[in-house]
């Protein structure tokens, strides 16, 4: 009997030490997630932060490029009146043009005026010095075409040349690309490990705590255990909390065998707390027998409950009925 109760003692304890510690794992994971919540906020608040300045910056800039235009302007004023009048001599020097531009035009339109044309002098060569230039010029456009050949054979060289340099430019991106994903990956699986062992250290020194709490819990219940079976061996009872939590278990028991036995007693009904619905009526009229008869499609109803907006209406007025 002794052994039974030092069994159940110690069960009892380790749940109530498994609920403590579900409890305190709630709590735990409860407080990082307002920790990550304040993080991000303050992390939304320096963003925040940045651009307001970028624009009060930006306001700043802009304000004093307005000032500074004010100051020009400002100047410029003084020299006003004097702009005024050049820009009326310039009109009427642009007008003047514009007149002597007709009449040039007029004179020259005039087919009758002999002044309109202007001989330019010179002499025009001879039929053997134009054959001489012309023999020039053919020598200087075989020199230019030979030229010209070069440079295409050197443009074929040097297009080969690129096309060869492009090409393992090309082959060494990709060679670069790869080894950039390849890079990525791994410093992603070094983050990950990294946040897994941070994960695993903060895990182990919880389970480390709670190791030592039940340790403490432990020795606790040897020390109780000690001293119930010192009393027992004493001839003296158990202490009144132990046989309040015996008390307790056994009623418990007792509670959980009348629950099955009722449960397999009635293994077809279904258990429910709602209010219970009359299916039947009992007749009253005195042809019928009192037994109960079923109402069948046109049973009666129960109205809902008005509910808390009803109180915005008024009552309606019962008016008597007058026969």
């Amino acid at each position: 009997m002794s052994q039974i109760f030092l069994n159940f003692t110690f069960s009892f304890w380790v749940y109530c030490s498994g609920l403590l510690l579900r409890d305190r794992e709630e709590e735990l994971c409860i407080l990082y997630e307002k920790i990550n919540i304040q993080e991000m906020l303050c992390r939304n608040g320096d963003t925040e932060m940045q651009v307001m300045d970028e624009k009060i910056r930006f306001l700043k800039l802009k304000v004093a490029e307005k000032k500074r235009q004010m100051k020009l302007w400002f100047k410029a004023l003084p020299v006003r009146n004097a702009l005024d009048a050049h820009l009326v001599v310039l009109q009427i020097q642009y007008s003047q043009c514009k007149d002597r531009i007709k009449q040039m035009e007029e004179i020259f339109a005039d087919p009758t005026n002999e002044s309109r044309k202007r001989d330019l002098g010179g002499e025009d060569p001879s039929p053997p010095e134009l054959l001489k230039k012309i023999e020039q010029l053919e020598v200087e456009l075989v020199q230019k075409e030979k030229k010209l050949l070069e440079t295409d054979f050197l443009y074929e060289h040097v297009s080969r040349l690129t096309d060869r340099m492009r090409v393992a430019t090309e082959n060494r991106k990709q060679d670069t690309l790869l080894l950039a994903k390849r890079t990525n990956a791994l410093q992603k699986k070094v983050k990950d490990r990294t946040q897994k062992m941070m994960a695993l250290l903060a895990e182990l020194s919880m389970k480390q705590a709670l190791a030592i709490k039940l340790q403490q819990e432990m020795r606790d219940k040897e020390r109780f255990l000690m001293t119930v079976s010192s009393r027992i061996d004493q001839g003296l009872p158990p202490p009144k909390e132990t046989e309040n939590e015996w008390l307790k278990v056994l009623r418990n028991e007792k509670m959980q065998k009348e629950a099955a036995e009722k449960q397999a007693a009635a293994p077809y009904c279904v258990h429910t707390t709602a209010e219970q619905r009359p299916t039947a009526y009992i007749p009253d009229d005195e042809y019928s027998l009192p037994l109960p008869r079923p109402y069948g499609a046109l049973a009666p109803f129960k109205p809902t409950e008005p509910g808390s907006n009803m109180r915005h209406f008024r009552k309606p007025v019962v008016k008597p009925i007058e026969i």
